[in-house]
């Protein structure tokens, strides 16, 4: 399949546009004098588009949006960008995952899974009729001994072997096949743990898929803060129950009508996974939660977080790094040392989404409306 026609081409600069280069403090002598050291960053322009996800290898970012998806190469300075005209079925990428060196995973909002051949630019497109689940593909994870998961909204694929060809090799688990062992159907994250525990985020908790038993947490075991603790800062944030009946009905199962404010503890919006095995997740509304394996301990805004909205978690090197809807946070799990980074750092926007880190150590950070590219970002 043709990767992109010209017209395709043009839409892409249009899409991705780069904005500034430079270096802030020397751009703003005030700001200097305050922070005489910050950081070196890009911007471009998305557009009223959320960044979902990205991708940054050594050569190539790839950035997922709800328009596209877009190929980026960096010493190019050159944009490839497909979308529903050219490989994908729908234009919203949720989740960019590498299954191996040549081959690309794709989620999409309603298009199902995409899979590129990088080699001979060939796509192949698996919905449900070929097994998936949903075609609202929200993560995928190639495991260690093969294995392809894949999140959707309507449970969680599992392909033996990673054959996606393989018809045999396809299971889906919900929460009727699992008998509640998976506690919603919505599964958004996937991580795989320590001897290859898989984790999964959902909307109703923290599941553990575990020598094939299930097993799942929510907020009556310590998962997310309390109401009690987060009203007062989530005052000002738009209930999804009030203008979707999905959430509402959410809402509603999980005890939740009478709270008229973007809080759902049980809503498992990002996760990611230390060395040692700590999962560390963030919840809509109710903060960032830490799971030991045995206890949960659960940080707001009462401890410094800019907000208790957590879309983001991205760990490396012993910090977890933050994306929420009121600027990026770098943590440092050692010393317990919280750092805020904002649009006056050189964020495109404070509501961080997505995050990765390129070989060279420079961050890609994704938000509404575009991509900041950090070069280097000194503590303050």
């Amino acid at each position: 399949m043709k990767l992109f026609s010209p017209s395709i081409w043009i839409y892409g600069i249009m899409a991705l546009m780069l904005v500034k280069q430079f270096d802030l403090s020397a751009a703003d002598p005030a700001l200097s004098e305050t922070h005489p050291k910050r950081a070196i960053f890009q911007q471009f322009k998305m557009g009223q588009r959320n960044v979902k996800t990205i991708l940054a290898e050594e050569e190539i970012v790839w950035i997922g949006s709800s328009s596209g998806l877009i190929k980026y190469s960096v010493n190019q300075d050159d944009y490839h960008f497909f979308n529903n005209h050219n490989g994908l079925r729908a234009n919203g990428v949720f989740s960019i995952d590498r299954i191996d060196d040549k081959h690309l995973a794709i989620g999409t909002y309603g298009g199902g899974l995409a899979i590129l051949n990088e080699t001979n630019n060939d796509w192949q497109l698996y919905n449900v009729p070929d097994g998936l689940g949903d075609p609202f593909v929200y993560d995928v994870l190639t495991t260690k001994n093969g294995d392809l998961w894949i999140a959707t909204w309507t449970g969680v694929n599992r392909i033996k072997g990673g054959d996606l060809k393989d018809k045999t090799a396809w299971e889906l688990h919900t929460v009727a096949s699992t008998k509640g062992g998976l506690p919603n159907d919505w599964v958004y994250g996937l991580e795989e743990g320590l001897d290859g525990t898989i984790w999964l985020a959902t909307e109703g908790g923290l599941a553990r898929f575990k020598d094939g038993v299930w097993d799942n947490w929510s907020h009556k075991e310590g998962l997310g803060a309390d109401y009690e603790l987060v009203k007062e800062a989530a005052k000002s944030s738009r209930d999804p129950g009030s203008f979707s009946r999905h959430h509402a009905k959410q809402k509603k199962e999980q005890g939740l009508v009478g709270v008229k404010t973007a809080y759902n503890p049980n809503y498992v919006v990002s996760m990611a996974i230390t060395e040692k095995g700590n999962v560390w997740v963030g919840t809509w509304g109710a903060g960032l939660s830490h799971f030991d394996g045995s206890k949960w301990k659960t940080l707001t805004d009462k401890d410094g977080l800019p907000s208790n909205h957590i879309f983001m978690l991205h760990y490396l090197q012993g910090f977890l790094w933050i994306g929420t809807s009121r600027g990026l946070v770098k943590y440092d799990l050692t010393t317990k040392k919280m750092i805020t980074y904002t649009r006056a750092d050189g964020l495109f926007a404070d509501s961080v989404f997505s995050m990765d880190t390129q070989t060279d150590g420079s961050l890609w950070i994704g938000s509404f409306g575009g991509v900041s590219h950090i070069v280097s970002f000194p503590d303050k």
